[in-house]
């Protein structure tokens, strides 16, 4: 149960005692009572602190609630967003905020530490983690690309946990190069507070063929990533764009700008009409990152090798909505040595928060 519900437990009336206040915040665990009427009207709230703070002006551990309490503490309506709370509870350095609805009765206390908590999701998060990684060279002779280290970390733990920081927690692992290493390291990842099953390939089958493998039907729409990429997307945004876009698909683009080296000449029929110096491109590329709907799962043959964007293409041509999620944060695909070697520079700047 969490504070917004049980915020009655923390009632206290403005004739207790400090004494038996103390003994109310100490039970609730909440660090705070409210101070009500019998129709459970606010009147104030007390901390352990403003008894504290009482105590050393030498108001007896007898004396009523009342004398101690904030007799004005700040509010919040039950229409408030989760954000408008939260920036709030910051701006004025509040642990936590009784809520009030329409006509200013008490309906709940929100506490700072609760909100900033992510959302749990169960949305399923489908990890494409059986690739050979060969460009790496012999990176990859004795380990699986997705446990190569950036960091202290292997690639693939940290994008389990920079999904577990957005509150999900249902994974799947598709592998099958190395693929005991992988089950090892990872187990079923209880380490990580999260449920991990596997997708184990008897071949190659690219980076939707192993979908197919997925013998229970997801009830809302999942993830699909591949293992060799580094991101600060917020996944929760994108999750947000595809319900809003109501497509069956959406792929994550990442804008990239290219400067061309040279200045570049514009003519017409043999003449000069301008020139362009070191003009620069913005491109979308596949970031390897997509939301897909339950029933793409019907379009995936079973035992098939098919990579990602011939599916998405397969969607589109039976005129299935699929739409683009176009982002600028930082996004690395580990592809070649200098990649990796690029994402282990980068690492503590931008992943050790």
């Amino acid at each position: 149960m969490t504070s917004f519900e049980s915020w009655r437990s923390v009632c206290v009336q403005p004739e207790t005692s400090l004494k038996e206040a103390l003994r109310t915040i100490d039970a609730g665990a909440l660090k705070i009572a409210l101070v009500t009427d019998d129709e459970l009207t606010l009147l104030g709230v007390v901390t352990d602190g403003d008894i504290r703070r009482g105590l050393l002006k030498e108001v007896g551990l007898d004396a009523p609630v009342e004398r101690v309490m904030q007799k004005r503490p700040v509010t919040a309506n039950d229409h408030d967003s989760r954000d408008k709370l939260i920036s709030i509870m910051i701006n004025r350095g509040l642990e936590h905020i009784p809520i009030l609805n329409g006509k200013g009765e008490l309906v709940g206390l929100s506490l700072l530490h609760e909100l900033v908590q992510p959302i749990k999701k169960s949305n399923w998060v489908v990890i494409m983690a059986g690739g050979l990684g060969s460009r790496l060279g012999e990176l990859t002779q004795n380990c699986p690309k997705p446990l190569l280290k950036v960091g202290d970390k292997p690639i693939l733990e940290i994008i389990i946990e920079r999904f577990v920081s957005h509150g999900f927690y249902n994974f799947y692992l598709s592998i099958n190069y190395k693929k005991e290493m992988i089950k090892s390291y990872f187990g079923d990842g209880s380490q990580w507070g999260v449920e991990i099953r596997y997708l184990e390939e008897s071949k190659r089958l690219g980076t939707a063929g192993p979908l197919a493998l997925i013998e229970e039907v997801p009830k809302d729409p999942f993830f699909v990533i591949n293992a060799d990429l580094l991101t600060k997307l917020d996944f929760t945004e994108l999750l947000d764009f595809h319900t809003q876009s109501r497509a069956v698909a959406t792929l994550g683009a990442r804008q990239v700008e290219h400067t061309f080296p040279y200045g570049v000449v514009l003519s017409e029929n043999d003449q000069l009409v301008d020139f362009t110096e070191k003009p620069t491109h913005t491109y979308k590329v596949n970031a390897g990152i997509y939301l897909l709907e339950p029933r793409v799962l019907d379009v995936v043959e079973k035992n098939c090798f098919l990579d990602m964007p011939e599916l998405l293409q397969k969607l589109h041509f039976k005129k299935n909505r699929v739409s683009v999620f176009s982002f600028i944060d930082y996004w690395l695909d580990i592809g070649l040595k200098e990649d990796f070697y690029r994402a282990n520079r980068e690492h503590e700047e931008l992943f050790l928060e």
